[in-house]
């Protein structure tokens, strides 16, 4: 009898069937890869907290403390979401790294909730309406893969869903009292008896739908009241009563790198209308202690109708300023910190003189020298010391039309102008100013102001009269052709 014969299975359809048996070989499974403890950077991590002593507020002071919770948790992920009324979500995937993973922002949050005076339960999940459950049911809930999700899930009452207690009660009445429960009816039947739009929630709780949540925005204006512990008319305790509103505007201004230029301290009696002491300050301004120390000097000269009963703190609109730095000179060093100290004396006196007893002088873009500038608040000057300078417009740079030194270079300009140009007396066409001038180098053309009505067409000169004295003089290019005193150098 001639040998078994063997066919292998693994080759190929038309292959020759081998005639020596052979030993099968056994394919070898691939070793499974380890499973990721959490899922990857791109699938967002919710936060929710839930806040429980909300329950107990109004309405209205229920919503401000949530808003309040909600600036103060800006500083972890810019989108937060707002659950009302008593529920809060941040979405923190990519903030994980900056404050040591789950458990330091855990402890951050949970720091921040203190500091309103309020106790929270939070949880970590992969979607919005699921962090919002774990928080709820008041246990640890941290479920970081979205593949364990589920699971996780299955133990938590359907009261963690906010579903109306008709509906609890009927799915009570199946004996569904758990998340997990819910989630195992058939789909149709659960949409057909408990509506679409609960099939549509347990969807975006497990993921299978998206949760868009709408970004909570911080107001834009500051705006807060505190009520007094007694009536008074003490000025030590109207100031006491503002420190922490002042606070809480610099903790506002410092989230969004910005200052302000007006503030109202509002008091508010119980007879008489209200009382408004108003600051305006020159350059934007966020420390709370710069801004007490110059709202104190507003409130000294304030006479009160009758006690108050609580104040209100306003702000004017945020603006934009400028991030300064130490400088490398001391006091008194080489002009060190000169312009701080000069911008601090500035508002110092707005505060206590009123802001109209201060004025400086600011330029225009104009290319008519007695057109070119203007009496102004110091505003431009202290924005010029805090960092910021003030330059004319490109067009204010070159006069409209210039010949001469005018062409090449912008020619100086005395410091000194005449209120109005002063029509001098001519000698042999040439100009006479207590006695004749001498006029030096090339003339500067300036043709300008066609669209108001004042429009100019002059040749303006240096000049030095007997005494040596630099003028500024002009003759006007129409006729008769006069001549004007302009300005004087220094």
């Amino acid at each position: 009898m001639s040998a078994p014969r063997t066919i292998d299975l693994f080759a190929p359809a038309d292959a020759p069937a081998r005639s020596a048996p052979q030993t099968p070989v056994r394919p070898v499974a691939p070793r499974e890869a380890p499973r990721p403890s959490a899922s990857p950077p791109g699938v967002p991590l919710w936060l929710g907290v839930h806040v429980p002593a909300l329950a107990a507020q109004s309405a209205v002071g229920a919503s401000r403390i949530l808003q309040s919770l909600a600036m103060r948790a800006q500083r972890f992920t810019p989108r937060v979401s707002l659950a009302p009324p008593d529920g809060l979500l941040l979405e923190v995937r990519s903030s994980l790294h900056l404050f040591g993973g789950v458990e330091g922002l855990r402890h951050a949050m949970t720091g921040e909730c203190a500091q309103l005076s309020q106790a929270a339960t939070l949880a970590f999940a992969p979607t919005p309406l699921a962090a919002l459950a774990g928080a709820r049911a008041g246990r640890p809930f941290e479920v970081l893969d979205a593949a364990q999700l589920t699971g996780s899930l299955a133990p938590l009452s359907v009261a963690a869903l906010r579903w109306p207690e008709e509906l609890i009660g009927r799915l009570a009445g199946l004996g569904v009292r758990t998340i997990g429960q819910a989630l195992r009816l058939p789909r149709a039947g659960f949409a057909q008896r408990f509506g679409a739009a609960r099939l549509a929630d347990l969807d975006r709780l497990t993921g299978r739908a998206d949760d868009p949540r709408e970004r909570f925005e911080a107001p834009v204006r500051f705006r807060r009241r505190r009520e007094l512990p007694c009536e008074s008319a003490s000025h030590a305790l109207l100031t006491a009563a503002l420190r922490p509103l002042l606070d809480e505007l610099g903790r506002f201004l410092a989230a969004r790198q910005c200052g302000v230029l007006a503030l109202e301290y509002r008091l508010w009696h119980r007879h008489a209308a209200p009382t408004c002491c108003v600051l305006r300050l020159g350059t934007p301004l966020a420390d709370a202690a710069q801004l007490a120390q110059l709202l104190d000097e507003r409130l000294r000269t304030l006479a009160l109708p009758e006690p108050a009963r609580a104040c209100e703190l306003r702000a004017g609109l945020p603006v934009p300023r400028v991030l300064q730095s130490s400088g490398l000179w001391q006091p008194g060093e080489q002009g060190g910190l000169a312009a701080a100290s000069g911008v601090e004396l500035i508002e110092r006196l707005r505060a206590r003189l009123g802001p109209e007893a201060l004025e400086t002088l600011t330029l225009v873009s104009d290319h008519r020298p007695e057109s070119a500038w203007r009496v102004a608040q110091p505003e431009v000057c202290l924005a010029s010391a805090a960092g910021t300078s003030h330059r004319p417009s490109p067009g204010a740079e070159r006069p409209a039309h210039a010949s001469g030194v005018g062409a090449d270079r912008f020619a100086p300009r005395p410091l000194w102008l005449l209120p109005r140009p002063q029509l001098l007396r001519q000698r042999g066409g040439l100009p006479c100013w207590r006695g004749a001038v001498c006029l030096e180098g090339e003339p500067e053309r300036i043709e300008t102001g066609w669209w108001d009505g004042r429009d100019i067409a002059r040749d303006y000169y240096n000049a030095r009269d007997m005494h040596g004295r630099r003028l500024w003089l002009f003759r006007e290019r129409e006729p008769p052709h006069r001549w004007f005193l302009q300005g004087v150098y220094g």
